[in-house]
C-alpha cells in the first residue's frame, strides 16, 4: 500500500472524528486531519534535524526539526508518536514520547491537521528511513535557531517550534 491509500480519520475544529479518508483524498481536498510532532534529543540534549526527501507528499526536500507523521485511522495519537518515532529515527524500543500540547495547525493553501506535540530523548543510534529522510544530523538549539533563518523548513515543524519554544518559557515562569 502506499503513502497516499493509508487511511485516516478526518476530524472537526474540535478533534471529533467525522468521517475516514485516504491520506491523498484528504491532502487533495484539504481535509483536517491528525498528525504527531516528535522532538528527538540525544543524550547531550541535542536535537534530531533532517531533511525530508524530495518523494514526500508534503513539504519535500525541506528541513525539520521532529519526526513524525499522520495519525491512522483508529490509531491514538500516543501510538502514532511512539510508531512514527521509531520509523524515522530507525530504532525500536524507544522510550514512549511524552505528551506536551496539542494545537491546529492552518496555513495560507487551506490545508489543516491537528498537530499533537511530544519530545523523546533517543539514546540509541539512529539510522532514518531512506525513503524518509535524505540528510541528518544532531544540532544544538543554538545551532536550530541559527539554522532557522538559513535553511528552507516545513511551515507545520516551524509552528510546532515556536509554540514549543513558548509552552517551555510559560513552564519556566509557573516554577
Amino acid at each position: 500500500m502506499s503513502a497516499a491509500d493509508e487511511i485516516l480519520d478526518i476530524v472537526d475544529e474540535n478533534d471529533q472524528v467525522i468521517g475516514q479518508y485516504s491520506r491523498g483524498e484528504a491532502y487533495a481536498r484539504n481535509l483536517r486531519h491528525r498528525c504527531v510532532f516528535i522532538q528527538a534529543r540525544d543524550r547531550e540534549g541535542r536535537i534530531f534535524v533532517h531533511r525530508r526527501t524530495p518523494t514526500k507528499l508534503v513539504f519535500p526536500s525541506l528541513y525539520d526539526m521532529f519526526v513524525g507523521g499522520v495519525v491512522g485511522a483508529g490509531e491514538s495519537y500516543d501510538d502514532a508518536a511512539l510508531r512514527e518515532a521509531e520509523e524515522e529515527l530507525g530504532v525500536s524500543g524507544l522510550p514512549r514520547p511524552a505528551f506536551l500540547f496539542k494545537f491546529l495547525y492552518a496555513d495560507e493553501t487551506g490545508r489543516t491537521w491537528w498537530s499533537a506535540v511530544y519530545e523523546v530523548r533517543c539514546d540509541l543510534p539512529v539510522r532514518p528511513q531512506v525513503e524518509e529522510v535524505a540528510w541528518h544530523d544532531f544540532l544544538t538549539e543554538e545551532e536550530v535557531e541559527r539554522r532557522l533563518g538559513e535553511w528552507e523548513w516545513v511551515p507545520d515543524g516551524v509552528a510546532a517550534h515556536e509554540r514549543l519554544k513558548a509552552y517551555r518559557t510559560a513552564g519556566d515562569t509557573a516554577r
